[in-house]
């Protein structure tokens, strides 16, 4: 089984998502948004306290608000950063621009692995299976469980609203497509965790979300 901890870090109010599997205590963190070192220690007393072994570091994609920590996680537990190849140029474009944003102190992470649509991320006894879904990124990804029927989607799909699509690489059409042939092809009851604000359903999106309800 897999346990899913939520913590909210930087101004941009970022979701980072530390996974594990219960019984080996295995871990993946995805998306580190700690930018202090006050947000960097909560998240390592977190993994402390639990006891568990980092495996794997994960972006759902590669803007500002969702790499800051990235440099951190991997000097801090010795892992690979694991992003799509589409947004590798996204991931070496923060160093640029993350002075103008107040983040002087940015330190970049260079890749080590790629994510593909389809293949499974081990974790522990589990796997998480990448989905492609571009759009608010040309290389953003979502994790599905479907045992447990969850999904890590970034910043795809909102909680009544979606991604933005007004950034470099950002194409509405593409993200709209994006949500409906891969998110709403999983099961109504699968919760999504978004990575800004609260959480919701597949369903619910289904039915209320102006920017694509079916």
């Amino acid at each position: 089984m897999i346990e899913i901890k939520t913590f909210t870090f930087n101004p941009f109010a970022e979701n980072t998502y530390v996974l594990h599997d219960t019984e080996s205590l295995e871990a993946v963190i995805i998306d580190p948004g700690c930018y202090e070192k006050a947000e960097q220690e909560q998240l390592h007393q977190y993994i402390s306290s639990h006891n568990l072994k980092v495996s794997k570091l994960l972006n759902t994609h590669c803007h500002i608000d969702h790499v800051l920590g990235n440099a951190w996680v991997k000097e801090r537990y010795g892992v690979k950063l694991y992003v799509h190849a589409a947004d590798e140029a996204t991931l070496k474009s923060v160093e640029a621009y993350a002075p103008a944003y107040g983040f002087a102190r940015y330190t970049p992470a260079q890749a080590d692995e790629q994510l593909k649509e389809g293949e499974n991320i081990s974790l522990g006894n589990s796997a998480l299976e990448v989905l492609f879904v571009p759009g608010h990124a040309p290389g953003h990804v979502a994790f599905y469980h479907a045992g447990q029927q969850f999904c890590i989607n970034g910043d795809c799909l909102f909680n009544g609203s979606i991604g933005r699509t007004d950034l470099p690489g950002g194409d509405f059409d593409t993200l709209i497509r994006s949500i409906k042939e891969k998110l709403f092809s999983l099961p109504d009851n699968t919760v999504v965790y978004c990575g800004h604000g609260p959480s919701t359903t597949i369903g619910q999106e289904k039915k209320f979300n102006p920017f694509c309800k079916i």
